[in-house]
């Protein structure tokens, strides 16, 4: 393979090449602060990592396009995402910027509220790791290092098969949390680092990092709206290294879900304080990330409207762009969307793709999708073409026909995890592999739908021609007042109003051609 055998010890060039990538911030990659382990060592290629480590069934490159015609039981082929192919003027890897969840493909163990985890990945072997040391008062242990550094490589491992050059991450995912706050960081770096090295030659970087700011107990009331002083300190502490790693690692967003960003108990919430607080976390999240980091993507809130609070105050896109504009967020912060999310609040992922384009906030997409028949949010696979190609329109209707920015500079996220059935590692390829071929054949749907001399964009335009008279242009530039509305509607010359049809069962068929 001609690649170069990395130990955990990190040399002096490898040093060099991660300041490089890492600049002034405050990245610490001197040392492996866990003691070397010869079970941890990797071979990583300086060109693309082509190492087969974790999915034996599908060894060597990545899947393939065989189309939608071809017959074959092939099972690791794509039949409809050709990243090549060319739509409405850009690439389908243009329009469809994949990312792999880390959290959700790699850390998902199978376990939910009513029982244990049933998955066993290999890459969570510690048994491969070696013995087990501690360096100086750490609690990290060289195996919790050694494990973090296996998951590292099984995300890339999988992105190479896929195709894919974007990754999400929680910081708390990717690396184990020490004893304090240091420590933690401390550890971060070292994966950070790793990282790094990984990335290094490829066009691989995460499309965006977060903060886990729900999972320790400090944060059961919250981080940034918490009743407790020290609890947002510890939140900001932790936001700002989060947006330094994913800095350093070449991130093009940084995102806020604030899954306790909320109230369990209205009578004694202070929502009014509540919001304030979460307004000035939020603009010094935004002076960290423009001017101290010098990053040029924006920041990203998902919306999501209650689980595990009962009520967030980021319940659904109108919501928070409403939110973005009191509180004089709008130009540094755009949304995030997720599918699911948008079905908890009552609207389909669509409708919330929808009304971010109109209100200009489309930040990203979280392409998963929940079971109507189970009320949580299980954040499955987008499978069904029908929805995607829905959920794609607006998209395309922006960044296509009409000139707009669409979904750039973010990207797709697969915030889906696999079935708490579903334990084999060929399972994830399986599952990235329909959900990939389900947002290309609604992209290409989408594309048919958004052609302005096509039917579905000749009847939508047909409905609004009215508007395109004087009156009705007047009345768009606000040069008419209610008095002279008035007038007209009581002159004699004036017709009654009358209804038109809306059409809705000729766009259902035009719908469905699309999408068969």
């Amino acid at each position: 393979m001609g690649g170069v055998c990395h130990t955990r010890a990190l040399t002096v060039v490898t040093l060099l090449l991660v300041l490089f990538y890492v600049g002034a911030h405050t990245i610490d990659v001197e040392t492996d602060k866990h003691g070397a382990s010869g079970a941890d060592e990797v071979c990583l290629d300086n060109k693309d990592n082509d190492v087969d480590e974790f999915f034996p069934s599908f060894p060597g490159g990545k899947v393939p396009y065989l189309g939608p015609d071809v017959n074959t039981a092939e099972a690791f082929a794509f039949r409809h995402y050709n990243e090549s192919e060319v739509v409405m003027g850009k690439t389908m890897k243009q329009w469809l910027k994949f990312s792999v969840a880390f959290w959700h493909s790699i850390r998902n163990d199978g376990a939910d509220p009513f029982g244990a985890p049933t998955k066993r990945w290999p890459w969570d072997d510690v048994t491969t790791c070696g013995a087990s040391t501690h360096g100086g008062n750490a609690s990290t242990s060289s195996s919790d290092m050694c494990v973090a550094k296996r998951r590292m490589r099984a995300l890339f491992e999988l992105m190479r098969k896929l195709g894919v050059n974007r990754w999400c991450f929680h910081d708390r995912d990717i690396a184990p949390q020490g004893k304090d706050l240091a420590e933690t960081n401390a550890n971060l770096d070292e994966i950070t680092a790793y990282a790094l090295r990984m990335q290094r030659g490829t066009d691989v970087r995460p499309l965006w990092g977060t903060a886990q700011l729900f999972m320790e107990p400090q944060y059961m009331s919250g981080a940034a709206t918490s009743p407790h002083v020290d609890v947002f300190i510890r939140a900001a502490a932790q936001v700002k290294k989060a947006m330094e790693v994913t800095h350093a690692l070449g991130g093009e967003n940084f995102n806020f879900w604030g899954g306790r960003e909320g109230y369990s108990y209205l009578p004694t919430t202070d929502i009014a304080m509540e919001r304030r607080h979460a307004a000035a976390f939020y603009k010094m999240a935004s002076h960290h990330w423009r001017h101290v980091l010098g990053a040029s993507g924006p920041l990203l809130i998902e919306p999501k409207p209650q689980e595990p609070s009962k009520h967030q105050y980021d319940w659904d896109v109108a919501t928070t762009a409403g939110f973005l504009r009191e509180f004089d967020l709008h130009p540094e912060y755009k949304l995030n969307v997720e599918c699911n999310h948008a079905t908890l609040a009552g609207h389909s992922c669509a409708h919330e793709v929808e009304m971010a384009v109109a209100m200009g906030v489309l930040g990203g997409l979280d392409a998963n999708t929940g079971d109507p028949q189970v009320g949580w949010d299980t954040d499955q696979f987008l499978t069904d073409a029908r929805e995607t190609a829905q959920v794609l329109l607006p998209i395309v209707r922006d960044g296509g026909a009409n000139g707009g920015s669409g979904l750039s500079p973010g990207g797709i996220n697969f915030d889906c995890k696999l079935r708490r059935e579903s334990i084999d590692v060929d399972d994830l390829l399986h599952a990235h592999i329909g959900g990939m071929d389900a947002m290309a054949r609604g992209l290409k749907a989408a594309a048919a739908l958004a052609d302005p001399d096509g039917p579905m964009e000749r009847l939508r335009s047909g409905r609004y021609a009215s508007w395109q008279s004087p009156i009705g242009q007047m009345i768009e530039a606000g040069s008419v007042t209610l008095e002279e509305l008035e007038s007209v509607a009581l002159d004699p010359r004036h017709d009654a109003p009358s209804a038109a049809s809306g059409k809705q069962e000729a766009a259902e068929n035009i719908l469905s051609r699309a999408v068969h």
